[in-house]
């Protein structure tokens, strides 16, 4: 008899433990109703309001979470506090995947940002003096994106094979003697008088009164590889409100808006 109470018993906590682990299974799934969806402030947070009218015409309601830097956007996704971002580039992604572990994926492309120098003091490469000071961002990703631009641009050449690992400990030659600072991304900008010239992302440049088609004085080219992409967490890639966001994003309306918007300075790549 104890022994039929027993079996009965963890029959029921099997089934408990069911219903419970279905329960969870349900609850993960993004409301196909509504997404929430963090950008940084900026461009990104302007061709999401756009995005968020079209998104309504197929009845999925997109409520924005604006972010001031580049770290808690994907902080806030991981711990489920928003549904999706939208303001970052496939190696921004692998590089925060690989230091906090974190199981996010891209599902959609969606616009180039390029990286572009800036100054206010030359008003061309040739004329960086030996000695004159360079700012580029510090976080690891956009650290990387700077020294591939300088690199570009000629100014300096970096150690064989160092790739997306690449620090400013890595330049090989630097033939200028050029002094390196590295600042927060978004503080760049503003720090510009300080400096003779900086590699600045294209969000902050736009938010400082910078186009970068027409104040830059080197551009990256369109070949970059850091193209901007919809991230979810892995669990959702498939839900139906992640697959209206992107068609929403992806959309002939929103293209013509960026195109407008920031001619030339943003690049739809869809």
């Amino acid at each position: 008899m104890k022994k039929a109470l027993g079996l009965l018993a963890s029959g029921f906590l099997v089934l408990a433990l069911t219903a419970c682990g279905g329960s969870q299974t349900t609850s993960s799934a993004i409301n196909e109703k509504k997404i929430v969806v963090g950008v940084t402030s900026g461009l990104h947070e302007q061709i999401l309001e756009k995005v968020k009218e079209v998104a309504a015409k197929d009845g999925l309601e997109v409520e924005l979470k604006v972010f001031s830097d580049f770290q808690m956007p994907n902080i806030a996704l991981a711990e489920k506090e928003i549904d999706a971002n939208s303001y970052q580039s496939i190696p921004f992604l692998e590089t925060y995947k690989k230091e906090h572990k974190a199981d996010l994926v891209g599902v959609g492309q969606t616009v180039l940002n390029p990286m572009g120098m800036y100054s206010k003091k030359i008003k061309s490469l040739d004329e960086l003096k030996e000695g004159d000071k360079l700012g580029l961002p510090s976080d690891p990703t956009n650290s990387v994106r700077a020294l591939m631009l300088f690199q570009s641009a000629g100014l300096i050449k970096l150690k064989d094979g160092v790739g997306d690992e690449a620090t400013v400990l890595d330049i090989a030659e630097n033939p200028r003697k050029l002094e390196f600072v590295e600042l927060d991304a978004a503080q760049i900008a503003k720090q510009l008088d300080d400096l003779t010239a900086a590699a600045i992302n294209t969000s902050y440049a736009i938010k400082n009164n910078l186009k970068p088609g027409k104040d830059s004085i080197f551009l990256e080219q369109k070949d970059s590889k850091h193209h901007n992409i919809i991230v979810v967490r892995t669990e959702n890639k498939d839900d139906v409100a992640v697959q209206k966001l992107v068609k929403a994003y992806q959309n002939d309306e929103v293209k013509k808006f960026v195109e407008d918007t920031f001619e030339g300075s943003v690049i739809p790549v869809w």
